[in-house]
């Protein structure tokens, strides 16, 4: 099965940036979609971005225009640029890999935005 590895999450002043990364270890296959989720306490986990095998990004409206989802397929690697960070996108982020037959979840990494 899939088990995607993230890194890259902290404390950020509103207006920051931060880079996300994950890379896909273990059993892999086909790798089609990736993306990520941010999950606050006491609400449901909700879509950031995805992005294709192909290359085209999917982004919830909350991040459109801050926000950039890229990936390296040698690598089997996704990335999450984010700019101009607020206090609103604080959360926990989570890799998502689709690898046929299954579908893995990284560990989870925390994003502070605060002054």
């Amino acid at each position: 099965q899939v088990r995607p590895v993230e890194s890259g999450g902290g404390l950020v002043q509103p207006g920051g940036s931060l880079r996300l990364s994950c890379a896909a270890s273990g059993t892999i296959f086909e790798i089609s979609d990736m993306g990520w989720y941010r999950q606050v306490p006491g609400n449901v986990r909700e879509m950031v971005a995805s992005i294709t095998t192909g290359g085209n990004p999917n982004y919830a409206d909350s991040v459109k225009g801050r926000f950039t989802n890229s990936r390296a397929n040698a690598k089997n690697s996704v990335y999450l640029q984010m700019n101009n960070l607020k206090p609103e996108d604080t959360a926990v982020y989570y890799c998502n890999i689709a690898s046929f037959p299954t579908t893995g979840w990284g560990q989870g990494t925390q994003v502070t935005v605060s002054s």
